[in-house]
C-alpha cells in the first residue's frame, strides 16, 4: 500500500502463495482481533491501517530490536527478500516473477546489490570449467 492508497500500477495486485509460517502468523492474528471490517491488519480501534501507520509501526518494532527504526522503510523487506532467495540459488527470473517486474533487467537493475550471487554464478562455473593450471615448483 503506498500513500496514495493503492498499489504502485495495476499490475502490481495480485495474489502470492505465502510460507505456511506466515498463514498461520496471519490467521493467529486474525483470530485475535475483534472487528468488524473484515481486516487482517488494522489499529487499535478497529480501522484500516494508513501509510504512515504502518512505518511508524514498523520503525517502532526495528527499535525494539535494536536497530535505528528512523534508518528504516517497510521496503528493506522487499530488498531482504530478494537478497534472502538470491542468497539460496533462486534462478534470476523466479526472483523477478515473484517481486513482479515485467523482465530480469528491471531487477537487476533495482536489486543489483542483492543478486550478487546469482550474477557471480557464471564467473563460478567458468572457475569451474577452466581451472587455473597449476605451477610445477
Amino acid at each position: 500500500m503506498r500513500k496514495k492508497g493503492d498499489t504502485k500500477t495495476p499490475k502490481s495486485r495480485r495474489s502470492l502463495a505465502l510460507p505456511k509460517r506466515c498463514v498461520e502468523a496471519l490467521k493467529a492474528l486474525k483470530s485475535a482481533q475483534d472487528d468488524e471490517l473484515e481486516l487482517v491488519f488494522s489499529t487499535e480501534s478497529g480501522s484500516p491501517v494508513s501509510a504512515h501507520n504502518m512505518r511508524r509501526d514498523f520503525r517502532k518494532v526495528l527499535d525494539s530490536a535494536g536497530l535505528t527504526g528512523k534508518e528504516w522503510a517497510p521496503r528493506e523487506l522487499r530488498h531482504s527478500f530478494v537478497s534472502l532467495l538470491s542468497d539460496h540459488d533462486i534462478a534470476l527470473e523466479d526472483i523477478s516473477r515473484l517481486v513482479g517486474h515485467s523482465s530480469t533487467v528491471v531487477t537487476e537493475t533495482v536489486y543489483r546489490h542483492q543478486i550478487r550471487p546469482v550474477i557471480q554464478e557464471g564467473a563460478t562455473a567458468m572457475d569451474a570449467i577452466f581451472p587455473l593450471a597449476e605451477r610445477e615448483p
